[in-house]
């Protein structure tokens, strides 16, 4: 049973009004994500400080109700890390007491991912320019409830679950104390951009019933592994098999008729992640200060332990500009069959998704109701960001979304 006493003790607390500044840090680290959402959307005059936390620690929400999910299913690690998908790749310690794996938990974390996201980003809403956003998080103070017990367990921390490729980055050193980071009104505008990036990926996978293509060959596999006496055959080890049944699965999703609804609604998410990015810089461009930044300005010092170099902005705008610009039909998609001024129409494709078949996608048959004349992507932008960034681009691809 979770500790009552504690949260109501910060539960009163939170009521009291916006007046005093709340300790938020401490708030993660003494409540944990599900007991500090309930104190902050509690507070009955929030500022935008209290409205940033409360998108923030939702945010993180989605996170752990995934890890939850995860650690009392026995989804097989390699799987879910080799899948790419989001959430299920995050590390988990083994639970002996966890329940055999179901087809349908992938399609439930990401149902539930989409309320935890939207009750963020409304959050977020109403915190505008002109707004004083400050939140100061120690990043040591994050953790994940993974086990749902009401305390901190070892590797429950958000370094050892949430960002592994930062604290890579950070030299895999025990001794380097994560950063205490500043969040500040243009964060605001960034934490949204992420709530719609995942919104609108888990309404692509969504659309594509990932339920009923795990299902099928899961159970094709335990019935070949039943005839076969659990041999492994000649031409594939079992790490072999695992990536032939992933291969498999995602053929198995994408091929059939996405869901309308759901298509739509992740065109709408992704280009609101871009709207919202926009949004960031230009406030990022306008601070004068340099106080423990997230993402900094061309005059600014990050409190991560990484250079942004002094173009990032602008080349990271042209980047998303050109991924714009598809949303929108305004470049095309370049396919093999098509020449250099022909593309697939990327907007009407996800407006009035088709009925997929990869190889007519391949050959150019699946193309047709999509494919025009016009200007097509380049990804010239996406290349000079590579070689901006070097060895860590897709670290700061994930950092920047």
């Amino acid at each position: 049973m979770k500790p009552l006493l504690p949260a109501s003790l910060f539960l009163l607390a939170g009521t009291v009004g916006a007046q005093a500044q709340t300790d938020y840090s401490a708030l993660l680290r003494d409540q944990g994500l599900a007991a500090a959402e309930t104190t902050l959307a509690a507070i009955s005059t929030p500022t935008p400080s209290d409205h940033f936390a409360l998108g923030g620690v939702r945010f993180l929400g989605a996170v752990e109700t995934a890890l939850q999910a995860i650690h009392d299913t026995r989804i097989d690690p390699d799987m879910g890390r080799n899948s790419g998908l989001p959430f299920l790749g995050l590390p988990v310690a083994p639970n002996p007491d966890a329940a055999p794996f179901r087809p349908a938990l992938v399609e439930e974390v990401f149902v539930t991912a989409l309320d935890d996201l939207d009750a963020s980003l409304a959050a977020l809403d109403p915190i505008s320019d002109d707004d004083d956003v400050s939140v100061v998080i120690d990043t040591a103070d994050i953790w994940f409830d993974v086990n749902d017990n009401g305390w901190r367990d070892a590797g429950e921390g958000f370094y050892d679950i949430a960002a592994p490729q930062l604290a890579r980055n950070m030299g895999g050193d025990a001794d380097v104390a994560p950063p205490v980071v500043h969040f500040d009104t243009a964060d605001a505008a960034w934490l949204s951009a992420y709530g719609h990036l995942l919104s609108g990926s888990s309404e692509t996978i969504l659309a594509l019933d990932p339920t009923t293509a795990i299902s099928r060959v899961v159970d094709s596999a335990a019935a070949l592994s039943t005839i076969n006496g659990g041999n492994h055959t000649r031409f594939f080890s079992p790490n072999d098999a695992q990536w032939v049944d992933l291969l498999a699965m995602f053929i198995h999703a994408i091929e059939g008729q996405p869901d309308t609804a759901r298509s739509r609604a992740a065109h709408g998410h992704f280009l609101a992640m871009i709207e919202d990015n926009r949004t960031f810089w230009t406030r990022v461009a306008r601070e004068t200060d340099n106080d423990r930044e997230w993402i900094p300005n061309a005059g600014q010092q990050s409190a991560l332990p990484l250079e942004f170099p002094p173009e990032t902005g602008e080349t990271w705008q042209m980047v998303l500009a050109e991924a714009e610009a598809a949303l929108r039909g305004e470049l095309l998609i370049p396919h093999w069959r098509l020449g250099p001024n022909a593309g697939i129409d990327l907007a009407a494709a996800m407006q009035d998704p088709p009925e997929i078949d990869i190889v007519a996608m391949i050959q150019g048959e699946g193309i047709l109701p999509y494919a025009r004349t016009g200007p097509r992507m380049s990804g010239d932008s996406l290349q000079m960001f590579r070689r901006l960034m070097g060895r860590d681009a897709a670290l700061f691809m994930v950092i920047l979304n």
